[in-house]
């Protein structure tokens, strides 16, 4: 109901170009303000598996798209942040395919396929005064960023250091508070540009945390519920963005992601190729829209198409959310609270369905490993709840619930790891938020209210990733 997991027919035949999560979200780093950026794909890794593993796929472009000034409204992107990957063997006269030894530093002599990538910035804004006659995917001004290396996934006695005490033997090891208390995959898989770029590609453990299960399984709900993703991992793509490379911080931006495959492939005996223009085949911005408002008939064609449509083809299921129907029929008895028609105030958060960021507020407030974690505990303030738990920011250009300016400090103002998208969703749903605000809040609506690990508190804030020898799921 809440990640883009296994929603769209079509998309869940090609995991490493599903997404799963798209996040954005206001920090500092190195003394500036950032937008921090990040798209996980390839959903539901089992740990333990072998020979291959789990990889980002050289033949799918990875884009993190920006939408500034007019174009968030218009649903196109001003920026997009391209990732390409290619995949090397260190030596294919073997059965090792990922590892010959115990892997001691990223792409060293015992990581026998090492993935490495370019991160290019593409500016679509030149293209903006002639776009009749031009294709923003075919020439827009581009940029390279630079370069970056994937590190291992955490296969156990392959990859000791993700693991508590660096043994393989053991389970992962907690969300940590800096970067220097990272394990060494971790930081050296962390790659600082000019400008205060940086970027990381590889293995996180699935930051989402709900009872999947239960939700789709008729909506019956049950107290506690099991998190459907718990002890699984996933790919993560994750990249900081100077807000001063975006033009300034007194705005609000928008932000999805997209995936795509290029438009042949032939099948040879001798290798197989792909050639022609890059195709759209993968799309996410907010949590919750595609999987739980888009029709059937309708959810492959929104993974084709771009935000600037959604107006127009699927403005209708945020107006009149089916969803809120259900909850209304299964979870309150048939009297529920919920409002299932002219729901102006859903659309506004999903149409254009990009994730607006106001980057004119202080840094969010960010999920460690708990509030009373002794080591590594949320910032105070912070909810999983965001704006429904009383965690807020104060806006500096808007005023949008005439309360001085303060805005959500997670979703739908961004979305951080943590934000327990699920319970926010249905407070809003139950809610009216067209004004006069009714707020009603549905916490622990799905009777999962944490993740299963904790999240790092500094870039790329992703938990780590579970040990394929030692782990477990609900």
């Amino acid at each position: 109901m809440a990640s883009s997991h296994m929603d769209a027919p079509l998309i869940t035949l090609d995991p490493a170009a599903n997404t799963t999560d798209v996040y954005a979200f206001v920090r500092m780093a190195a003394g500036q303000k950032v937008l921090v950026t990040a798209l996980g794909v390839y959903p539901h890794q089992e740990p333990a598996i072998g020979p291959n593993k789990y990889n980002f796929d050289d033949n799918v472009l990875y884009e993190i798209h920006v939408a500034t000034g007019k174009d968030v409204a218009d649903g196109e992107p001003t920026y997009s942040y391209q990732f390409q990957f290619k995949t090397e063997y260190l030596t294919k006269s073997t059965i090792l395919q990922s590892y010959l030894g115990v892997v001691t530093n990223i792409a060293d002599s015992a990581q026998n396929l090492v993935q490495t990538y370019t991160v290019t910035k593409v500016d679509h804004s030149d293209c903006r005064k002639h776009r009749r006659n031009c294709s923003y995917r075919r020439c827009p001004r581009a940029t390279r960023i630079g370069t970056g290396i994937v590190p291992p996934n955490n296969q156990g006695i392959a990859t000791p250091f993700y693991n508590q005490d660096d043994n393989g033997e053991n389970p992962a090891k907690d969300g940590r508070a800096t970067f220097a208390e990272f394990d060494r995959y971790t930081q050296q898989g962390t790659f600082v540009y000019t400008n205060g770029y940086r970027a990381f590609a590889g293995q996180r453990e699935d930051g989402f945390y709900g009872d999947i299960q239960s939700i789709f399984d008729l909506l019956q709900l049950r107290s506690p519920g099991k998190d459907s993703q718990g002890g699984f991992n996933m790919h993560l793509l994750s990249l900081v963005i100077p807000v001063t490379e975006l033009g300034g911080d007194q705005q609000v931006v928008g932000v999805y992601a997209t995936t795509s495959r290029r438009q042949v492939r032939v099948l040879r005996e001798s290798g197989d190729s792909n050639a022609g223009q890059w195709l759209q085949v993968g799309r996410q911005g907010n949590p919750l829209f595609c999987e739980g408002l888009v029709a059937i008939a309708d959810k492959d064609r929104y993974n084709r198409t771009s935000p600037e449509k959604d107006g127009k083809l699927f403005r209708k299921y945020a107006e009149n959310p089916e969803l809120a129907r259900l909850i209304n029929l299964i979870v309150f008895g048939g009297s529920g609270p919920a409002i299932e028609t002219n729901r102006t105030d859903i659309a506004g958060i999903f149409i254009p369905d990009v994730i607006k960021v106001d980057l004119s507020t202080g840094p969010v407030r960010v999920a460690g490993s708990g509030a009373n974690h002794p080591v590594n505990p949320d910032d105070t303030g912070f909810s999983r709840l965001s704006v429904f738990g009383g965690d807020v920011l104060q806006s500096a250009i808007q005023d949008p619930f005439g309360n001085g300016g303060f805005v959500p400090g997670g979703w739908p103002n961004g979305r951080r790891f943590g934000d327990d998208v699920v319970d926010i969703a249905v407070s809003a749903l139950i809610s009216d938020l067209r004004g006069p605000l009714v707020i009603r809040v549905a916490d622990g609506i799905d009777g999962v209210s944490t993740n299963d690990s904790g999240y790092n508190k500094v870039f790329p804030y992703g938990g780590t990733p579970h040990n394929g020898r030692n782990h477990s799921h609900p």
